[in-house]
């Protein structure tokens, strides 16, 4: 008989077990759907919404617009920005999420977009973001220059105003961009004008998206195999420390 009532104890403790785990993924479902339907109700002007999530806090969701995060309560009544941060472990919750969303597949890049300099035999591999009117780029570029067997994929990046985007053309069209470009970064000379050339430059309005996409938000910023990046103008024994990494070696 207390065998008989074990197991019938134990079946409906399986049965609760299931029927909670069946409800909880449907409750998420409901209060994810309030918040698609409240949120663009009440704030017209709000860009698509992309994914709605739980946070680690109770009660608090995450929406998210392209690479931006909002924050809202499960109802959508109010909508916040701002960083979340774990005080146990003092792990800024957001930051992550923005790496994640943000991080880069070097195997996917648009390498066609970009300017190749083969240096040595180019085994290793490395992107650069660059704005050609950037003076810390120039300086950057010197040490770029300076490694050894790395194979260097240059995606020109023109934020600093109209003039980089004149000078990024100019680049871009010139007979041999490679050389266009080192010759300004490096030696100072201007590249020929290309206004009025019959020039494909698209790849130029695909390079800012992609670095928008990415949150690219200065230049220089380098991008390894292993998809980790460096922003600013780290020096050369820097690089050749991160390229080791990215390969595997270090």
């Amino acid at each position: 008989m207390k065998t008989h009532t074990s197991w019938s104890a134990w079946c409906s403790c399986v049965l609760v077990a299931a029927m909670l785990a069946w409800a909880l993924p449907s409750a998420a479902l409901a209060q994810e759907a309030v918040i698609r339907k409240n949120l663009p109700e009440r704030l017209p002007n709000l860009p698509k919404i992309d994914e709605v999530v739980r946070t680690a806090i109770p009660g608090i969701w995450e929406v998210r617009i392209g690479t931006d995060l909002f924050y809202t309560d499960e109802q959508g009544n109010h909508l916040f920005t701002g960083e979340l941060i774990d005080t146990r472990t003092r792990a800024n919750l957001s930051r992550e999420r923005i790496d994640k969303l943000t991080a880069f597949d070097f195997s996917k890049l648009p390498l066609k977009d970009a300017i190749v300099i083969k240096q040595g035999n180019g085994a290793r591999k490395m992107a650069v973001f660059g704005d050609p009117n950037c003076g810390y780029c120039k300086r950057f570029e010197r040490d770029v220059a300076s490694l050894r067997n790395v194979t260097v994929y240059t995606f020109l990046y023109p934020i600093l105003g109209a003039d980089s985007t004149a000078k990024s053309r100019d680049i871009w069209c010139a007979k041999d961009p490679a050389k266009a470009w080192r010759d300004w970064m490096i030696n100072g000379t201007l590249p020929a004008s290309t206004a009025g050339a019959r020039c494909d430059t698209a790849a130029l309005e695909r390079n800012t998206e992609l670095g928008r996409k990415h949150r690219v938000q200065g230049t220089p910023a380098a991008v390894f195999e292993d998809g980790s990046r460096a922003p600013g103008a780290v020096s050369a024994d820097e690089l050749e420390k991160r390229l080791v990494a990215a390969a595997g070696k270090g």
